[in-house]
């Protein structure tokens, strides 16, 4: 090509929306250039306290069955096995969380502790109306309720005459509607006090660090007293969870609803009640979980034997609800466990969700998380079809994690971790 023709080729180039645009004679070729990395984005926090010894309160009017329910559990926590700290006080019980998977897991090394996760349940006095107003033992009761983190709200749906009702006959729809707003009442009284405060302190002492906080406050005390609202009941972004987290307001635990039936309706699953119940809470707790028992016969399982209990439920074709309770209660708590195991030992340790391998190998001891190096995990569906950890090694299902794994409910876990301040020998722990 002669040397005069390539005075008509011309190269440019520019830069337009982050494409690089080449263009050589009539001919254009575009090349996308690589995007900004995006910044991660955190999840929502989790409304309500974090740790994990945390616990479920019986909540109800007086003669609605929170005692008797309270006792199956503590006798069946006693009666169970010998687990350490099955008691902890004369009002709060630690309940064995029942897991096929930790069963399995216990059968198959049969170690010499087996150490299952535990649901702390506490008792509560009965309410009645006008308790935010400190009727009754009201102002003990919701400072109890203030403690717990999820609610069993028991509902009474059998008759008795033996049994008297305090409102003076049944009517689970209206006791509902007492204990949701009596909660909401209490909440609207303290909201109202700390929002007086803080624009004390706030708009006329012109703290500006705290505006927003206070500005989140003012539109959750909007949406409970003016909209008449649980707090759960609302979306609320990021910040505004970071103010809640702080107050831990009665309406913002979750609430499993136990309708307690008489033996006879428990179990041909007939109540006058239950759709009334079922359309209530449809209506005013979206989502909420609704397990009916009957009290009565739980009692009467407790003095049998487990073999004449089996032969008994199995001749009524009905069955238990505490195991449903006790796992339905744990999971509203935003509670999981993974598994350590081996001939030594089986044990559930219990994490709050969205826990990292780091943080879950701090929950054995501190010093695995200061010197975190691995994660080594399978999940317990494989080692269950494969049969050995050598088995699910060979299908290549045997992970190695690093410190941004989440834990996933049942990992069955081992950590690798720096045994010390400046040592570099690794020690894997089961």
């Amino acid at each position: 090509m002669p040397f005069r023709h390539l005075a008509r080729i011309a190269l440019y180039v520019a830069s337009v929306e982050n494409r690089l645009i080449v263009r050589c004679f009539s001919r254009s070729f575009t090349f996308k250039m690589p995007p900004k990395k995006k910044e991660e984005e955190k999840p929502t926090p989790l409304m309500g306290r974090f740790g994990t010894s945390l616990k479920c309160g019986i909540v109800g009017l007086p003669n609605v069955g929170k005692s008797t329910f309270f006792n199956v559990l503590t006798k069946s926590a006693a009666a169970a096995e010998n687990f350490p700290f099955c008691t902890i006080g004369q009002c709060i019980v630690s309940m064995a969380v029942p897991d096929e998977r930790w069963d399995f897991l216990c059968d198959f090394h049969k170690p010499a502790s087996k150490v299952p996760a535990f649901l702390h349940v506490t008792d509560i006095a009965g309410l009645v109306q006008g308790a935010h107003e400190g009727q009754g033992l009201g102002n003990a009761f919701l400072s109890h309720i203030w403690a717990c983190d999820a609610i069993f709200h028991m509902i009474r749906a059998f008759e008795g005459e033996d049994v008297t009702h305090v409102e003076g006959d049944v009517n689970p729809v209206r006791d509902l509607e007492i204990i949701s707003e009596e909660l909401r009442k209490k909440d609207e009284e303290y909201l109202k006090d700390k929002v007086s405060n803080m624009e004390k302190t706030v708009v006329r002492g012109g703290d500006k660090k705290r505006l927003g906080e206070f500005e989140s406050l003012k539109k959750i005390y909007h949406s409970v007293s003016e909209d008449k609202k649980h707090v759960r009941f609302e979306t609320w972004d990021t910040k505004e969870i970071e103010v809640l987290n702080k107050h831990l307001l009665l309406t913002s635990k979750p609430v499993i609803y136990l309708v307690n039936l008489s033996e006879k309706d428990y179990i041909r699953k007939k109540n006058k009640w239950l759709a009334k119940i079922k359309e209530w809470v449809d209506t005013n707790d979206s989502g909420a979980v609704i397990i009916p028992l009957s009290g009565a016969l739980e009692y009467k399982l407790l003095d049998m034997s487990p073999e004449e209990a089996e032969k008994y439920l199995k001749d009524a074709g009905t069955q238990s609800a505490l195991a449903k309770i006790v796992t339905t209660g744990f999971k509203a708590l935003q509670l999981q466990y993974f598994f350590t195991a081996g001939k030594d030992e089986v044990k559930a340790w219990t994490i709050l969700a969205r826990t990292k391998a780091p943080q879950a190998a701090g929950k054995i001891h501190t010093d695995f998380e200061k010197g975190f190096i691995m994660a080594e995990v399978m999940k317990f569906d494989d080692f269950k079809e494969h049969g050995s950890e050598t088995a699910v090694k060979a299908a290549g299902k045997y992970r190695q994690e690093g410190k941004n794994y989440v834990v996933h409910d049942g990992d069955i876990i081992f950590f690798k971790f720096n045994a010390g301040a400046g040592l570099t020998d690794k020690k894997k722990v089961k």
